[in-house]
């Protein structure tokens, strides 16, 4: 991006634009005249442009509205990071964006996948971007309790599923994936990672900010994931979970795992990417995809870093502290987000025998 771009967008949009050229060229994705129109856009945001709000806000109450920015609107809105990668890429098919708090990432890429199941477009470049490190945001989940209070030993802060855990840790970024259309993708030799192959999503309906303590929300979108991806819980060998490291959430989860695959739930191999990672929001389930689709790949489950002392409630297998090799055919990555609201993604390891 030129500078003169980058002073024209909100971080988040910058962040989704690097990502989003990466996985293009990745993907050895040449968008000609003629393939542009079967290639769309969907990378969502929950907070979008939270920075320049806040700026915009400080500038408007010190200096009065002529100090705005003329650029404001466009560099806050959530659907700009869509709208930006299509102009950037010239895509010219399907351009939208999905706004789901802590599970956008993941219902952007299940909702793409459904945008190419009905035909409207060949390709689809998807994911999530966030940058919400900002006085504003961090106050804000202080105030909600979420946060680790762990500032003395920061490394040790993000401790899914362990007894000491206390909140998680923000962080920001973005993650883009290149989903498209199997005999298409073969057709042009493109390199491919893994296959998606279900998507489940549901509503708690229960509170704000804590999920349902029985679990049934997320428990129903995994399910659901399962069932559209004609797969058994028995067939799933590694499970990306939401694992956010705050109280309730973990524990949670676990039940809802545990409602999800049934005795099956003891033998998966279970890991939260936030240990390592920090909690993104926004961005998170893009990125969680991502490293799932790897982790077929390659054959190596990423661990759950800092689980020193595992809560009882909190009893299955979350791979503790070092990563482990073993083949996995089938994977779910799995979401949740503040109102309630959940998302379930299946992948499978690629066989192009």
């Amino acid at each position: 991006m030129t500078r003169k771009e980058t002073l024209r967008t909100d971080p988040f949009i910058q962040y989704a634009v690097a990502a989003a050229l990466m996985a293009v060229e990745d993907a050895g994705l040449s968008i000609t005249h003629e393939e542009a129109l079967r290639i769309g856009v969907l990378v969502g945001s929950g907070r979008g442009g939270v920075a320049t709000t806040e700026k915009n806000m400080a500038a408007l109450l010190s200096e009065g509205p002529t100090a705005v920015s003329p650029f404001y609107t466009p560099m806050s809105l959530v659907n700009m990071a869509s709208g930006y990668i299509s102009m950037k890429l010239g895509a010219k098919g399907p351009c939208l964006d999905v706004s789901t708090a802590c599970a956008t990432g993941t219902h952007a890429i299940g909702e793409a996948m459904k945008i190419i199941e009905r035909g409207d477009a060949d390709v689809m470049i998807t994911g999530g971007a966030e940058a919400a490190i900002t006085p504003l945001v961090l106050a804000g989940f202080c105030q909600a309790k979420a946060l680790s209070l762990r500032n003395n030993d920061p490394q040790k802060a993000s401790r899914p599923f362990d007894q000491d855990r206390d909140g998680f840790v923000l962080s920001e970024g973005a993650g883009v994936l290149v989903l498209e259309e199997l005999h298409h993708a073969e057709k042009r030799g493109a390199r491919i990672y893994a296959e998606l192959v279900g998507y489940g999503l549901s509503s708690d309906a229960y509170h704000y900010t804590r999920p349902d303590p029985m679990g049934d929300g997320s428990a129903r979108a995994m399910m659901q994931a399962l069932s559209d991806a004609g797969a058994t819980p028995e067939e799933v060998d590694y499970l990306n979970a939401h694992g956010t490291a705050t109280r309730p959430n973990d524990s949670i989860e676990t039940l809802a795992i545990k409602r999800a695959f049934g005795v099956h739930a003891s033998k998966l191999a279970i890991s939260s990417s936030k240990s390592m990672l920090g909690h993104m929001l926004g961005a998170a389930g893009a990125v969680e995809a991502a490293i799932t689709a790897l982790a077929l790949q390659q054959g190596i489950i990423p661990p759950t870093i800092n689980l020193e002392n595992p809560d009882p409630a909190c009893d299955l297998d979350y791979v503790p502290n070092k990563a482990r090799k073993q083949k996995i055919k089938t994977a779910l990555s799995n979401s949740l987000g503040f109102g309630g609201i959940n998302a379930a993604l299946v992948l499978k390891k690629y066989n192009n025998n």
